[in-house]
């Protein structure tokens, strides 16, 4: 009974010793297994193709031929008809306008005119007087002066009334406002009655743009500016006519970054001689990347501290160690490794996220 008694607790510990052995052993296979952790290892290979930049883009007028019509002086708008779409010609009048600029010119020259008189009659009698020795030359040097200014002042005066558009010996009010160059109407700024203020005023009487070639821009980011150049072919696409493609160079790539987008403006002159292409519309700019060989990972297995981009590679034993890595451009789902990877390597594509050491840890 006493042999029984000890051998019973005895075996009761190495059962209970066993189990504990088997426990542990179980754990460290669950931690080892990269499918029950939720981390998955893959083999990144380098490929060779090419593919396509794709841009998105919009169409917009060339600055250089499009003007804001202003009122060259202030007055009220008279007969104006434009309206939005509506083809003018160089020199065409839009409207009409009546102004009190113009009666205050010609009064301030009428006004020239009579201090003129005035002051050639003065000189006249101060060289008689001068020529009898009955004024002194001094004098005669002041009314002289008198005169030149007067006579200043009524050019002064007429010049006013040209610039305005009028002339000295008329009697209108009235002032025709033309266009500047031959173009399409895109917006109207006022309307018929209104009052103008030349020097006040921030609406134009109407915007005028020359669309018989426009500009199609888009964003270029900095991953992609490398494969942008001057002169490169561009496929250009528009929702709006489904099918058919249109083909440009790149014109011009921006030397500078919008500090909201961070991107530069890419610019493609397109002709448009049936005035297809409108002002604001969207369209899509295609660049042919040629033939590289590069290594593409999911974008799922870059990790992002700060301005870094890392993944993770396993260093043997069910640990795994942070590599640096520059990205380039992405495509679809994956994203292009510049550096920091070689073709051949396993990389965490999945999970990556738990390997990161919590912060404070």
């Amino acid at each position: 009974m006493k042999t029984s008694s000890l051998l019973l607790p005895l075996s009761l510990c190495t059962a209970m010793s066993i189990g504990i052995v088997g426990c542990k052993h179980s754990a460290d296979t669950t931690q080892d297994l990269p499918a029950t952790s939720g981390i998955k290892v893959s083999t990144v290979q380098a490929q060779t193709g090419s593919d396509t930049l794709t841009i998105p883009g919009r169409v917009e007028a060339d600055p250089a031929k499009l003007v804001h019509i202003y009122a060259p002086l202030s007055g009220r708008l008279l007969n104006m008809t434009l309206t939005p779409g509506q083809e003018v010609h160089k020199g065409q009048t839009v409207a009409m306008l009546q102004s009190g600029d113009v009666a205050q010119a010609r009064s301030d020259f009428e006004k020239a005119k009579i201090e003129v008189i005035r002051a050639d009659g003065a000189l006249n009698r101060g060289k008689t007087l001068y020529a009898h020795e009955v004024m002194a030359q001094a004098d005669l040097q002041e009314l002289q002066a008198t005169d030149e200014a007067a006579h200043s002042e009524e050019e002064r005066a007429r010049q006013r009334i040209h610039e305005l558009g009028f002339s000295e010996n008329g009697t209108s009010d009235v002032t025709a406002v033309t266009s500047p160059i031959t173009g399409t109407v895109l917006d109207i700024g006022t309307s018929a009655g209104e009052l103008q203020r030349s020097l006040e005023t921030t609406n134009g009487i109407a915007t005028v743009a020359n669309l018989d070639t426009v500009w199609v821009t888009g964003d270029v980011y900095e991953q992609d500016l490398r494969l942008i150049h001057n002169g490169e072919p561009v496929t250009v696409t528009f929702s709006a006519y489904s099918g058919e493609t249109f083909h440009g160079v790149v014109a011009n790539v921006g030397d500078s970054f919008d500090p909201s987008t961070h991107a530069v403006k890419m610019r493609v002159v397109l002709a448009n001689p049936d005035h297809r292409f409108k002002p604001a519309m969207f369209a899509s700019l295609q660049i042919a990347r040629p033939s590289t060989t590069r290594i593409l990972v999911p974008q799922a297995a870059i990790l992002h501290e700060g301005d870094a981009a890392e993944v993770y590679v396993p260093a043997g034993n069910g640990k795994y160690v942070v590599r640096i890595v520059t990205l380039g451009a992405t495509i679809g789902d994956k994203v292009e490794v510049l550096s920091g990877l070689s073709s051949g390597e396993q990389i965490v594509t999945e999970g990556a996220a738990f390997l990161r050491q919590p912060v404070g840890d």
